[in-house]
């Protein structure tokens, strides 16, 4: 079923590709992670849990694009990214995000946002969740490059 996934997400317009790794660019996505995190954090104290909710996926999901291009992986598509992401990680690395996306969602579409206590805790989690791709992406070297991109490779 997994490959069934990522061989979808591969044929798709903006889907996965495989390019060279970047790492300017991977740091370029880490500090926009850590700069929306920040603008999250600013919207919370003024109250505005629906662009904090908004805000914090974002900010996850530069982190996790960070990941991907330190591996010479591009896509447009979210849903794709964070897939091959918890592909190559395993799906914990992805829980929080997806757990985020849902409510972000929510709250984009649907003008359904959380109690300032749960967008709180969401908040905590994205920092935690932005440490570990920061530390992840910083730690990582040619030969654990390579091995990520033969096994998505070999997977399609």
């Amino acid at each position: 079923m997994k490959n069934k996934k990522l061989k979808w997400c591969f044929r798709l317009k903006d889907g996965l590709r495989i390019a060279e790794p970047n790492g300017r660019l991977a740091k370029s996505y880490l500090e926009e992670a850590k700069a929306s995190l920040e603008r999250a954090e600013k919207n919370f104290k003024d109250g505005d849990l629906l662009w904090t909710t908004v805000v914090i996926y974002y900010a996850e999901y530069y982190a996790l694009y960070s990941f991907l291009q330190r591996m010479g992986i591009k896509c447009e598509n979210h849903f794709c990214s964070i897939f091959a992401t918890g592909f190559l990680l395993g799906e914990d690395k992805i829980a929080t995000i997806n757990r985020h996306k849902d409510k972000r969602i929510d709250a984009q579409y649907y003008m359904k946002v959380d109690k300032e206590e749960q967008v709180g805790k969401m908040l905590q989690e994205a920092k935690m969740f932005i440490s570990m791709f920061d530390e992840l992406v910083s730690n990582l070297n040619e030969e654990e490059i390579n091995l990520n991109r033969a096994r998505l490779k070999k997977a399609i």
